[in-house]
């Protein structure tokens, strides 16, 4: 059984006053992703950008930063607690 490599691409103009956080969502709507891992930089790391993507039946790697202390306090936590 052989590896098979899909990529998808896409790209959607925002506009002037916008940015990736509004595009994202509506370039999900156009993909299928089920069974896909989505990965998103940290300005698209948003509650309701994982959502749409678990509700598509995706998954998702987003980045965290360390602005977002509450979640990366826990994640940090989290982390400490698996090298146990």
């Amino acid at each position: 059984m052989g590896i098979i490599n899909q990529v998808v691409l896409g790209q959607l103009k925002t506009e002037e006053k916008s940015n990736e956080i509004t595009a994202i969502p509506n370039l999900l709507k156009l993909l299928d992703i089920s069974g896909c891992i989505i990965m998103i930089d940290a300005m698209g790391t948003q509650k309701k950008i994982a959502k749409k993507i678990t509700d598509k039946d995706g998954d998702y790697i987003l980045a965290l930063k360390e602005n977002h202390k509450t979640l990366y306090n826990e994640a940090i936590l989290f982390f400490d607690k698996m090298e146990l």
